[in-house]
């Protein structure tokens, strides 16, 4: 009998990676389509990243590594808190996962208790209210609309908690919006959650690097509840090395010891190889990932320009990652053909179908008002995606 487990029942396919496999898909069929779903830079690894996992491989760097990381990795990723953020996490508080999404759930699994409340703004990453489920918890989604540039308010963040809350998860660069928080917004936040030591505050912070309005911002760096707070970050999009598999977390120490029983567990320890890389790439600083966020920033202004012609289509300025996240519920209820748009999961369908562009529906984000939209391709890809995208939203009546 084929019966999957029922916890597996509950959970949802990532939809952005959905999209991304439909995609892949009609192009394999001769489709010329053009990918704006994707969460991952366009560019390469940079050599030295990949001249470091190649001397690994010469110096067989190929044994089993401790389940938490290399001891030289977690002290590279200590200094980098130090020297970037200013934050004090000494290495026995990393851990090194396969992933910044391992190293999420690897936390969710640590500190979640049936009936626990996790609070969590909309839009919010996809996967996060499904590893929650996992964690057997209890989702308490905090919407945030486009005319508060789709962050939560400290108001809002006091009004969700309860005697059940025990963790809130953010991500700053966000995705999907590209919102990010400043100083005086996280400090708001933090005169909330000083209140109650028993939350767990877990910061998303992967796209750090991918930054347009200065210096980043987290707030672990609040001494009231630097003991409450888990930075989750990785090299998968500062450093173009999303197929390298290397996530990590700064907890406090507890919970990184959590994390690595649980880890030894599951999965033991990330590649050697990878590792290595990731050492690399961390201890160099991060002029490449400058680079990178600049042609990221000049991509990010060509789409708001385009977008501007597009009707219906009512975004604000996103500072960081690389996405826009426009609502578009002025195209409901509109038609072309037997095709009808009542929500944006029909307005990715349709422009997939009509147009040849993926995108991702807001749904996925918990704001089904809104659409996803990747800039991480080429100037010439995003001018024909949205040219494209024009010429359909312009059929419909």
């Amino acid at each position: 009998m084929e019966k999957v487990s029922a916890r597996l029942s509950k959970l949802a396919v990532s939809a952005t990676l959905a999209m991304t496999a439909k995609s892949r898909e009609l192009k394999a069929q001769g489709f010329d389509v053009v990918n704006l779903s994707i969460g991952e830079p366009d560019f390469n690894t940079p050599d030295y990243v990949k001249e470091a996992a190649k001397k690994a491989i010469d110096d067989n760097i190929t044994h089993y590594p401790p389940v938490p990381g290399f001891p030289e990795l977690r002290k590279a990723v200590s200094e980098k808190f130090k020297r970037e953020n200013n934050l004090e996490f000494s290495p026995d508080q990393i851990v090194v996962s396969a992933g910044a999404k391992h190293s999420i759930i690897n936390v969710f699994l640590s500190v979640l208790d049936p009936g626990d409340e996790v609070i969590v703004p909309a839009p919010y990453w996809v996967s996060y209210v499904e590893m929650i489920k996992l964690g057997e918890a209890e989702t308490v989604v905090v919407p945030c609309s486009i005319e508060q540039d789709f962050k939560i308010t400290p108001q809002q963040l006091e009004d969700a908690i309860t005697d059940k809350t025990r963790a809130m998860i953010f991500s700053s660069p966000s995705n999907p919006t590209g919102s990010l928080y400043s100083k005086e917004e996280l400090a708001g936040l933090v005169s909330v959650l000083k209140k109650y030591p028993r939350i767990i505050i877990i910061s998303d912070e992967i796209y750090e690097h991918i930054n347009f309005v200065g210096e980043h911002q987290s707030i672990a760096a609040f001494n009231e509840i630097k003991d409450q707070v888990v930075v989750v970050n990785g090299v998968s999009k500062g450093y173009a090395m999303t197929g390298w598999r290397i996530g990590y977390i700064g907890a406090p120490l507890w919970i990184a010891k959590a994390c690595t029983k649980l880890q030894g567990q599951f999965t033991s320890a990330a590649c050697s190889i990878a590792q290595k890389a990731a050492e690399a790439a961390i201890n160099a600083g991060n002029a490449a990932c400058k680079e990178m966020t600049q042609v990221f920033k000049t991509r990010r202004d060509l789409v708001l320009k385009l977008v501007k012609d597009i009707p219906g289509f009512r975004t604000n300025t996103p500072q960081g990652a690389f996405y826009i996240f426009p609502d578009v519920t002025e195209i409901f209820g509109k038609s072309y053909k037997d095709k009808t748009i009542n929500n944006s999961d029909d307005l990715a369908m349709y422009l997939l179908e009509q147009a040849n562009v993926a995108t991702v529906a807001g749904s996925a984000f918990g704001s089904p008002d809104c659409l996803r939209l990747s800039y991480a391709a080429s100037e010439e890809e995003l001018i024909k995606a949205f040219n494209r995208i024009k010429e359909a939203i312009e059929l419909l009546r």
